[in-house]
């Protein structure tokens, strides 16, 4: 998969910004301040798809948030995708969070899995196994595994994926979109350290998520 460049506005919102700045142009021509509510959704998409260049931590150990928002779960559970324990951590994204979903490890993307399911709202815990989902299994350079999980929410409706088996990944490369709120699931081995506790607010690559264990 080629490197995605960051362009500032996602590749995902360029014809929906498009069709908005058009429609609203044509209004005001004709209607004049009556077109106040088309352009406030003009600029509701153009920071919606906004999409900034973020900088790489230097800790080789760090796992790196792959989406904007708050952390709704830290806890040990089951990785079902992984058939094993792990250490969860949620990240919830709001519809004025950036929706660009990035890589958390380098590593080799060893299975892609889609599953259909609800639109509940993915603030939920129930989200995780309920809702539309589409899970990625990473095997980082160091050899662990990385279990990395878009999840669609109550508005949000498309769950876009951009990597593929055998594709290998950078940490903070863009690996896919979630459109208008969503939440995405990180597994991780039982021996990671969780560096964010439940309410943080964290950011796509530039926060640290959890550390693996040195070897």
């Amino acid at each position: 998969m080629r490197n995605y460049p960051h362009p500032i506005i996602a590749r995902e919102g360029w014809l929906f910004l498009g069709l908005a700045l058009l429609a609203s142009l044509l209004a005001t021509f004709r209607w004049g301040l009556w077109s106040l509510p088309l352009w406030l959704l003009s600029i509701f998409i153009l920071q919606f798809f906004r999409d900034p260049a973020r900088t790489v931590p230097e800790n080789a150990n760090a796992v790196l948030s792959p989406a904007d928002g708050r952390v709704v779960v830290v806890e040990k559970t089951e990785d079902i995708y992984g058939a094993r324990e792990a250490l969860k951590i949620s990240v919830f994204m709001n519809v004025f969070n950036v929706h660009s979903n990035r890589a958390p490890v380098n590593g080799e993307v060893e299975k892609v899995e889609y599953f259909p399911g609800k639109f509940i709202n993915a603030d939920l815990d129930k989200a995780s196994l309920q809702n539309e989902r589409n899970a990625l299994l990473i095997r980082a350079g160091n050899g662990e595994m990385v279990t990395c999980v878009q999840v669609a929410g109550l508005i949000a409706r498309r769950i876009l994926c951009y990597v593929d088996r055998g594709d290998s990944l950078e940490r903070g490369q863009r690996f896919g979109f979630i459109r208008f709120g969503s939440r995405v699931d990180v597994y991780l081995p039982v021996t990671a350290r969780p560096k964010v506790t439940v309410g943080d607010r964290v950011f796509a690559t530039e926060t640290v998520l959890a550390e693996f264990q040195p070897l």
